[in-house]
């Protein structure tokens, strides 16, 4: 990179003054205290952030303090995080936050090298922190830092080599502001995200056109340069939407390790591609499903509805069932275990008797549960039906 220094000032007034006359109204970007700028980074990770917004807000109401998340109860933090998805993210924000507390008697570590220590914390997120809360002058390199540079010096770099970073942060090291250096990480995400998008870049009001390779040689699509994904694994699962007379659910916990690792779903099994869509198009219940263990007292199965719910490396095809258990038909309380719960649904009695069932551990609402993501798309099914 053989830009002057007057170039590079240049550069970044650019930027700053565009950042400061369009920046996202962020409620994050009103303080720059590392504790809440560190919560909406590890949110806004695989999020839009317009999306974080309100989930940023009800945690910072939950948990104002690093102490107060140091002391979260697992359930309710993870049914505060419901709908975010990557749960994992939730469970080392708590761990975190009991290092920041035990090792750090509740400050949080301003330098680089400790905020990486944090448990959670990777490379982007330890140097978007340090910018930000302590104007330490170090490139966070997220998606959007990667398009902008890899298009304004036609970086031939694959940006989904993790050996491609070091290249980006040579480039970015040089150009981010000493004085703003979190405005400046700040104003190229923001670039990132509105102008000089993946598609379709608006180049013609991009503030930074005239330092552009790609702009002068009309090759702003081809960068950045990144290979294909690898295509997500297909899984087909039927879940059991089992109801007694009570108009009660049966919610069963995952076990603690693997993906949805402790969140509340109905009982699932697999499914074969064949069945799924015998199933999908004319509604009849195949004689091929394999039942989970629920009460052999059932007086009804119908097909409900289905939906795709996507992860980072599977897609689930779910089909949902709708069990109806005799009439008068219950489980008994001392058969369930602490990872079965027959689950309040009704949404006006749940309202009505929120305290009661508080004190009911065997039954609860399904407002306190963490459900999973596929859960809540299937609860969304039941209400648009019922």
């Amino acid at each position: 990179m053989d830009w002057s220094k007057n170039k590079i000032k240049e550069f970044q007034k650019d930027l700053l003054s565009w950042y400061d006359a369009n920046k996202k109204p962020l409620p994050w970007r009103q303080t720059t205290e590392p504790y809440k700028i560190w919560i909406s980074e590890i949110m806004s990770q695989q999020t839009q952030v317009e999306t974080v917004i309100p989930y940023f807000e009800r945690f910072m109401k939950k948990y104002p303090t690093v102490e107060s998340l140091a002391q979260a109860d697992d359930t309710e933090l993870l049914k505060l995080w419901e709908g975010l998805g990557y749960y994992s993210r939730a469970r080392n924000l708590k761990i975190a936050a009991q290092e920041v507390v035990n090792e750090y008697n509740g400050k949080f570590p301003d330098n680089l090298k400790e905020i990486l220590s944090l448990r959670g914390i990777g490379p982007y997120t330890a140097a978007a922190i340090a910018s930000i809360s302590f104007d330490l002058a170090e490139p966070a390199i997220d998606g959007n830092l990667m398009r902008v540079t890899s298009r304004i010096f036609e970086l031939e770099c694959d940006i989904s080599k993790s050996s491609s970073r070091k290249i980006f942060d040579e480039h970015l090291r040089t150009l981010v502001s000493k004085k703003r250096p979190g405005d400046f990480n700040q104003g190229l995400m923001d670039l990132g995200s509105l102008v000089c998008s993946p598609k379709k870049p608006k180049c013609e009001t991009c503030p930074l056109n005239k330092y552009c390779g790609a702009v002068a040689d009309g090759k702003q699509l081809n960068y950045p340069v990144k290979t294909k994904k690898l295509k997500q694994k297909e899984l087909y699962y039927t879940a059991f939407a089992l109801e007694n007379s009570l108009g009660e659910y049966y919610l069963e916990k995952r076990p603690s390790k693997g993906l949805l690792a402790d969140m509340w779903t109905f009982p699932l099994t697999e499914l074969s591609s064949v069945d799924f869509e015998k199933i999908i198009t004319d509604g009849a219940i195949s004689k091929n499903i394999t039942m989970p263990e629920l009460p052999e007292s059932i007086s009804k199965m119908e097909y409900f509805g289905n939906f795709t719910h996507i992860f980072s490396h599977q897609k689930w095809h779910i089909v949902l069932i709708k069990v109806k258990a005799e009439e008068k038909f219950e489980i008994a309380d001392e058969l369930l275990t602490a990872d079965k719960k027959w689950v309040y649904y009704d949404s006006k009695k749940l309202g009505e008797n929120v305290v009661n069932l508080n004190q009911d551990l065997s039954k609860i609402s399904r407002l306190k549960l963490p459900l999973s993501g596929p859960q809540v798309k299937m609860f969304e099914l039941l209400d648009k039906k019922i």
